[in-house]
């Protein structure tokens, strides 16, 4: 006896996600995580690997956390704008600027999780150090975390402003 075979009908999707094949679904929280987890590690093995490899850690200026948090600002504006045009106004972005505010907040998002783990980890291998400037990293650590985290989230916010009928974003 042979099985029947698949159903000419069906949408193929190895994921068992219903949608058409070559669908783009939302930046997932495993992939997030992912990053997050990498982030953090290599945040906190920053530290301890300087010290060993020139004798002290890298030194950290206030100029990347006030640029993450411009990042952010910049992405919840986008986010905000696209929001306006394409759910309240109901308007249709242009194909290409559909694709690259999709691939941007993809990309945003990714990079915002792994950037503020790190911040985060490279904070945590300060605590309890004696260091005269321990405490003096560890808050230029939070506000740099604090910012890639803004742009994730407005990244997260920017591809679901994008996203159209039913759910699907919008070609």
């Amino acid at each position: 006896m042979t099985s029947p075979g698949p159903d000419p009908e069906a949408p193929e999707d190895p994921d068992g996600e219903e949608g058409p094949r070559g669908s783009l679904r939302p930046t997932s929280s495993r992939a997030l995580g992912i990053c997050a987890v990498l982030g953090l590690v290599g945040g906190w093995a920053v530290h301890p690997v300087s010290v060993r490899l020139v004798g002290h850690a890298p030194p950290l200026s206030w100029v990347p956390g006030l640029a993450l948090v411009l990042v952010a600002a910049i992405m919840t504006f986008v986010a905000w704008q696209t929001w306006q045009t394409v759910q309240v106004r109901g308007a249709r972005l242009e194909v290409h600027q559909a694709v690259n505010r999709l691939v941007l907040a993809r990309a945003c998002a990714l990079i915002g999780a792994l950037v503020a783990a790190a911040y985060v980890g490279y904070a945590v291998s300060w605590l309890g150090d004696g260091s005269a400037v321990a405490d003096r990293w560890i808050a230029r650590s939070l506000v740099a975390a604090l910012g890639a985290g803004g742009v994730m989230l407005a990244s997260l916010a920017l591809e679901r402003a994008c996203r159209t009928d039913g759910g699907r974003p919008q070609p």
